[in-house]
């Protein structure tokens, strides 16, 4: 008998520039509206690279309530606890802990976990030296008089990689097992990863997952353009003319329990966690395998992790960010698995762009979506699949499920690949 236990997840929140939660951004994405637009953070008019997917119209006070905390934190952790505070308020945790009696409330905040994964950081956090730098001419002596008039005292903690994680746990004390992931794009999923490994092992009884990121600045634009990494006016995945990806910004959450606590509690179930798997290809910083090897051990270990065979798979939602080399490896990786016929494949930075540490986070809530909806949605910006590509079942309109099992993959830089498979579970009440 299998003593492992099964893991549910009850609770999800998002943000993008696609839409302030996943109701919104699952409505841009069935519409087909892509967030992508001109820079509007600076002036871009004379930069090389001068789209991004941004989050815009929203304040920070909507992002966060508490004005005090503003100060103490930057934009990316403003998207993860936007996030997170939705995937904890879908998920009726804090109402349900009101009505336990002091020593199982104890309890409860000792066994809920909290696992994130942020970007590394931008050159923006760094901004606020530039001044003084330049001031200085050299100067380091002269530098140090001046440094804590001139920079933000605040400037540390602002930066700090682990604040979500932190700030988190102090908003709703929760004080279980927990872990900040800064692992570039595999960031965000790798932290639904290693919360559903906590809860298996009996680290935790419950634990909220997120990932957030904001990379949209001028040198991290400049950057990826320089690498020939971006497009000059949409993300086309799989597309015979496809020529890069856009930066985007946002999070996503989740609150994942066993499935003895979700039950219960009489919890509303929104997918269940089956298993995941992760590889490195050893190729270099921005280089992938082209035969997808990689990519594939990744999803050959997340399906043996859940126990599921390829045939079982109804949905792949792939990385997808359109460029040349990665969506051909993927598409590679996905034949190496699947075969000739493997099930529908849809990927979304079309509408939302790359959110690098968010990027597998928020495709996962959209895979909950599509189980759940029972439709996968197709890739607007798709106009001619690469010749090189087939047969890949991607389409420019909606495809019909072909099971309730979904595969989400996700890739970054230094030959990361991360996959997660989830499974639909109807919204209801658990007995």
């Amino acid at each position: 008998m299998n003593s492992t236990p099964r893991i549910m997840i009850t609770g999800v929140g998002a943000v993008c520039g696609a839409g302030l939660g996943v109701d919104a951004i699952w409505s841009a994405i069935l519409d087909g509206r892509s967030a992508v637009a001109p820079i509007r953070q600076w002036d871009s008019s004379r930069w090389p690279a001068r789209l991004a997917a941004e989050v815009t119209e929203v304040s920070s006070q909507t992002l966060v309530e508490d004005r005090r905390l503003h100060k103490f934190i930057s934009r990316t952790d403003m998207f993860g606890l936007y996030a997170a505070q939705g995937a904890i308020q879908q998920s009726g945790l804090l109402a349900h802990r009101e009505k336990l009696e002091a020593p199982a409330v104890t309890r409860f905040n000792d066994r809920s976990g909290v696992f994130v994964g942020s970007g590394g950081g931008v050159y923006q956090n760094n901004y606020d030296f530039l001044p003084l730098i330049t001031a200085s001419g050299g100067d380091l002596k002269g530098f140090g008089r001046e440094l804590t008039s001139t920079v933000n005292p605040m400037w540390l903690l602002r930066n700090l990689p682990n604040n979500v994680l932190c700030y988190i746990g102090i908003r709703h004390g929760f004080k279980g097992t927990n872990a900040c992931i800064t692992n570039q794009c595999v960031g965000g999923i790798m932290a639904v990863a290693e919360a559903a490994a906590a809860l298996r092992s009996g680290e935790a009884d419950r634990a909220v997952a997120a990932g957030h990121d904001a990379t949209i600045d001028p040198e991290t634009v400049l950057h990826f353009h320089k690498l020939g990494l971006l497009a000059e006016d949409a993300v086309r995945p799989f597309d015979r003319d496809r020529r890069g990806t856009v930066l985007g910004e946002g999070a996503a959450a989740f609150v994942l329990e066993t499935d003895e606590g979700a039950r219960s509690r009489k919890a509303e179930i929104v997918g269940e966690f089956l298993g995941s798997g992760c590889s490195t290809e050893g190729t270099g910083v921005v280089g992938v395998r082209p035969d997808g090897a990689g990519l594939s051990q990744a999803i050959e270990l997340a399906l043996a992790d859940a126990q599921v065979s390829s045939e079982e798979v109804g949905l792949i939602v792939a990385h997808g960010n359109g460029t040349r080399a990665s969506d051909a490896s993927e598409a590679n990786a996905i034949h190496r698995v699947f075969g000739d016929r493997p099930p529908p494949v849809t990927a979304f930075k079309w509408a939302y762009g790359h959110l690098v540490a968010a990027s597998g986070s928020i495709d996962l809530a959209l895979a909950l979506r599509a189980l759940r909806d029972g439709v996968v949605p197709g890739i607007p910006t798709l106009n001619s699949l690469d010749p090189a590509l087939a047969p890949l079942p991607v389409s420019q309109k909606p495809q019909s499920l072909r099971g309730s099992v979904a595969v989400i993959a996700c890739r970054g830089f230094g030959g990361m690949n991360a996959v997660l498979v989830v499974r639909a579970v109807p919204v209801s009440r658990a007995e």
